[in-house]
């Protein structure tokens, strides 16, 4: 697995409001049985008003969605089966949500 991959969620539960997961643990732990993912959610209409610096919007195949950074989480590995692409593009974004996340800068 790569970091900064984006998965599918496949959860009936919870795909609709969470349809991806981005991957954003180091590929070095990837003998650990989990990751730490971050969920993505549908901007919708109206846009929803969520903070730039803790939620950066993200496209993926031409829809927009928000970084949930503040509902970081970790999941089995096996709950990550369909790789739908990757965010490496967006890696500054994604690194500095995690920063203010954690240190609020």
């Amino acid at each position: 697995m790569k970091q900064f991959d984006v998965y599918v969620n496949t959860n009936k539960d919870t795909n609709k409001t969470y349809p991806y997961f981005v991957d954003v643990q180091n590929s070095m732990l990837d003998s650990l049985n989990s990751r730490v993912v971050i969920p993505l959610t549908p901007m919708g209409k109206p846009n929803k008003n969520y903070p730039d610096n803790l939620c950066p919007v993200i496209e993926i195949m031409s829809k927009k969605f928000a970084l949930l950074t503040h509902q970081i989480t970790s999941v089995s590995t096996n709950f990550l089966k369909k790789q739908e692409g990757t965010m490496l593009d967006n890696k500054d974004e994604l690194v500095e949500a995690i920063d203010f996340l954690i240190s609020g800068i």
